[in-house]
Order: structure tokens, then sequence, then C-alpha cells
């Protein structure tokens, strides 16, 4: 672009009348400008840091190496979880999907407390359909630790609804390995920070993530159909003998969410949905299959 400037600058100067002299600073420009179209834009990954204080860390000069590993490989396992449970192929056992893709890389380290700094994996965007990526999977990541630690029960279970459980322990786990050592984390990413204040916060947060807070059923509803967004994919329900309304989300096995409002408005129908609760949370509700609709 540089030489592009220089060139057309050079040729304003030079009377058009002047064909042998403008010819070589031609060529060049025609050469450049070729370059240039051939040049596809390079995305900047992604970065985000990972900081640790407690008894194995030594303010900002070091960390016990064999905490620091583990630390760092149980922050990834929470993340290449979550990036599966968005695209609804994380099953509740077995080898976490594509993690060997889904790795977040070490780039340096974090700077103020003692930490890692990690890229984030660069992921095509027809892997995760409607989602946003690498980037909003460590969003999501973010918003738990945030809220399990600073928000209520009903925050949690709306983030904890969109994230596959397993992904949630995987979560758990982390903070539960950082609890053994006496140590807590601060996560930043895209200007926003969050730090735990210390060993017996990142506890309770465990603890709000723990499975034994979040309970997840599967239930039977008999009733109508009141309508979906299908950009928001959310849902009303109508449940058959009183004028209660389930509002939910529509998950994202069902690729259209709008073939709900074609096939099935206001028919009388069951479904089956996917039921989580978070402590004293109000429970929330998630169609993940066309087939848990049925004719009633």
């Amino acid at each position: 672009m540089s030489e592009v400037a220089e060139l057309e600058s050079i040729l304003s100067r030079i009377p058009a009348a002047n064909k042998l002299e403008r010819f070589g600073f031609e060529q060049r420009l025609k050469t450049a400008q070729a370059a240039l179209a051939q040049v596809q834009d390079v995305v900047e990954p992604e970065r985000t840091q990972l900081t640790f204080r407690g008894l194995p860390v030594m303010g900002s000069k070091g960390i016990a190496a064999e905490f620091g590993s583990k630390a760092a490989v149980a922050f990834t396992e929470a993340f290449t979880a979550i990036v599966a449970g968005m695209k609804d192929r994380l099953s509740y056992m077995g080898p976490i999907p594509d993690k060997a893709r889904n790795q977040l890389l070490i780039t340096g380290t974090a700077v103020g407390s003692f930490g890692f700094e990690f890229q984030l994996p660069h992921l095509q965007p027809d892997f995760f359909s409607e989602s946003g990526g690498a980037e909003e999977a460590l969003e999501r990541l973010f918003a738990l630790l945030q809220v399990s630690a600073q928000g209520s029960d009903d925050e949690i279970a709306e983030i904890v609804a969109e994230v596959h459980p397993r992904a949630v322990r995987k979560v758990a786990a982390f903070l539960n390995y950082l609890s053994q050592n006496q140590a807590w984390c601060g996560l930043e990413f895209r200007q926003k920070v969050f730090r735990y204040k210390n060993v017996d916060q990142l506890r309770r947060s465990r603890d709000r993530l723990s499975e034994g807070n979040i309970h997840e059923d599967q239930q039977q509803f008999f009733g109508e159909l009141q309508g979906v967004l299908p950009k928001g994919r959310s849902f009303e329900f109508k449940i058959s003998g009183d004028d209660r309304i389930i509002r939910g989300k529509v998950g994202l096995g069902i690729e259209d969410p709008d073939i709900l409002n074609r096939e099935w408005l206001h028919k009388a129908v069951s479904l089956t949905l996917n039921v989580v609760q978070v402590g004293q949370s109000r429970p929330s509700f998630t169609l993940n299959d066309i087939d848990d609709i049925k004719e009633a």
C-alpha cells in the first residue's frame, strides 16, 4: 500500500506527455497493485490472560512449575469442553471432540501477578453455525467465573443452560484444583477483567458450579406452542389446563428454529424439555431436538 501510494504520487508529478518517463513507474504500479489484490486480510488472533495468586505464586516473579502446568491444562480443558458443547457435539462421557484442534496456545507470560497469555484457536465459522466461535466460548467461560462469584442463581442458570453440563463440571474442576493448592485466579479478555478476591470467594464459585448444586433432567409438558423467535432461538409454550407460559431456548440440535412456527404453531403437542436449575434459581427450559415435539 505504501509503494502504491508513492508511485501514484510520482506519476502525478510527471506530465502525461512524458510517456517514456512514465512507462517504468506505470509498470511498477501495476505490479504493486496486482500484488496488493492477492493479499488476504489477516485477522490478528484474540488473546486472553490468566493470572494466579496464592501459595504457589511468588508475586510477579514466578510460579510453581507443577501447579502452573496443571492449572493451564485444567483451564484449557474447560475451554475445549465449552467449545464442544456450543457445537452440540459434547457427550457426557468419553473424549472431548476436536480437543487438539481447539487448544489454547501459550504465547507468553502475563504480568502483574504471574500467569499465562493464551492465543485463541482460529475456528471456521461453519463449525459453529450461529455461534461466535472461540471468542464466544471464552466469553462464556469468563461469564461463568464472574457470575458464579458475584451473580444470582438465576444469572448462573441462564449461562449454564447454554453450556453443556460436562463443560460446567470442567470449569468447576479447574477451580477445585486451584482451591486444593490455596490459589485463586484472574482472567482478562477484550478489555474486561475479573479477578477473585481470595481463595474463599473462589471456593464459593466452585461450589455453585458443582454437580451437586446444578440439577438437570428431562420433563414432558402438554399444551400449545405460542411462537418462536428464530434469530433469538427462544419460544413460548402454554401448558394445557392453566394459563402458565413456559419460556425457553431452542437448542442447536434444531438447525432451523422457524420450522416450529411452520409446523407446530398452536397445535396440541407434547414437549420433552431439558430442565436446568441452579441452587434456588428459576428452572430454565431448552428444546434440544425436533423429535422432542410430538402431536398430543
